[in-house]
């Protein structure tokens, strides 16, 4: 992250503080493997929710609004506190993604990853993107990609805001002290990383030779993070297949950023005797260890802090935990689909016939599946960059690959529906909202 950037959010941290951020990051749990994940990873969502109900997600005013992206405030550094950057990034991406949603009126957004930022934000699929490809390859630190799964896909599908809503984001820049930021201005904002050159160099001290095929490696990542930039939407998606296309294109765009590192990284990593290695690899571990004592910091001021939801949470991650045996994690998933999915409802609603509404719970039962390919539970971070660089890849081509099942369903679903019925399925994500 430039210097420049990295002033203005560390600013932006210190403004909105007390008003934007989580409690704490519970995004670490999910599901594992067979049906039966599927449930593991509805209460994981749960727990991790209402542990966030509490923390106050409002946007205060145009002043808290602005800040996300214009605040120039340097009184960070002054203060010598480094921020945790998850706790920015969801800062930052509550103030974008609340911004347009209902007139800025509503505190909280349901569409809003586990740890308090959000996935969309107007529309904008996956702010940070490159930066969370650098901390995943570079920094071992997988956490941000692991967000990323279902609930982005049904936010796609039952977009929460109005279609005025979602063009004030494509408006062009007009007056002063405007509310909505621009996508445009989201895409500079959040993709501005490139990699940390100088972090590298101080860690594996190159030479003449080593050092140029880092300069190399710079070059090509910032050309990566251009293609990943390339992808911000001109244009409001008016309807879910647009969303559902936005998606497939900024995931296409990362694949392909990751591509054109690949051969630069392999090239630089080479040319390092093993005692280099070691150390670049040992960067990962210092990012680890740095945010894990964060979070340790964080959850030491926690004054009612239950513990057994911690427990919970962690259960429901275990790959042998079954809750066939358990009632209410049952229960919980029922509830959740039921709220998420009322196919019956909207089947009366939209007046389907038995073909479309056949058609509807294909699209249901495909999405909800994607909750066991994109499993949020934690995973063991590789121990080299090219390691981390396959994983991210094949994350990435396995979500792509579920957008495109999911995408096909709602062809298929949409295909014989009347403009009528198509105009109230696009208005059964708003009305939730509303």
């Amino acid at each position: 992250m430039s210097g420049r950037m990295g002033l203005a959010l560390t600013g932006a941290t210190l403004l909105i503080a007390a008003v934007l951020l989580p409690e704490r990051a519970e995004a670490q749990f999910g599901i594992r493997g067979g049906p039966l994940g599927v449930a593991r990873f509805a209460v994981g969502h749960m727990l991790g929710m209402s542990r966030l109900r509490h923390s106050r997600m409002a946007v205060r005013g145009s002043r808290y609004r602005s800040a996300a992206l214009r605040a120039q405030d340097p009184r960070g550094a002054e203060r010598g506190q480094p921020a945790n950057p998850y706790m920015l990034r969801a800062a930052l991406t509550a103030q974008a993604a609340l911004a347009g949603w209902q007139g800025g009126r509503r505190m909280q957004g349901w569409w809003r990853h586990p740890d308090g930022s959000y996935g969309w934000t107007g529309p904008v699929f996956w702010p940070f993107a490159h930066d969370d490809l650098t901390n995943a390859i570079i920094l071992g630190d997988v956490t941000s990609l692991s967000l990323y799964g279902y609930g982005d896909i049904y936010a796609a599908i039952f977009a929460p805001y109005a279609a005025t809503e979602l063009a004030a984001y494509t408006a062009p820049q007009g007056r002063r002290g405007r509310r909505v930021p621009t996508a445009e201005a989201l895409c500079d904002a959040s993709d501005t990383g490139g990699l940390p050159v100088d972090r590298i160099a101080a860690a594996v001290a190159p030479n003449e030779l080593q050092r140029t095929a880092l300069d190399e490696l710079a070059s090509a990542w910032t050309s990566a993070r251009d293609m990943i930039r390339a992808a911000c939407p001109a244009q409001a998606p008016a309807a879910a297949a647009e969303r559902l296309g936005l998606m497939r294109e900024r995931l296409d765009a990362m694949i392909k950023a990751i591509d054109a590192v690949a051969p630069p990284l392999a090239k630089f990593t080479d040319l390092l005797d093993d005692e280099q290695k070691a150390r670049l690899n040992a960067l990962g571990g210092e990012r680890r260890a740095a945010l894990a004592s964060m979070q340790r910091r964080d959850s030491s001021k926690e004054a009612n802090k239950d513990p057994s939801k911690d427990a919970q949470a962690a259960a429901a991650c275990d790959a042998d935990s079954d809750p066939r045996y358990d009632e209410k994690l049952q229960r919980q998933y029922e509830q959740l689909v039921q709220q998420q999915w009322p196919a019956n409802d909207i089947a009366a609603t939209l007046r389907l016939d038995e073909t479309a509404r056949a058609r509807f719970e294909v699209l249901q039962d495909t999405a909800l599946r994607t909750m066991q390919t994109l499993s949020a539970c934690p995973a063991e971070a590789a121990a080299t960059p090219q390691a981390r660089l396959t994983a991210a890849r094949a994350r990435l081509q396995t979500m792509l690959q579920a957008v495109n099942g999911v995408a096909d369903a709602l062809d298929d679903f949409e295909a014989d529906l009347s403009d009528e019925q198509k105009a109230g399925f696009e208005a059964i994500g708003p009305k939730r909202g509303a």
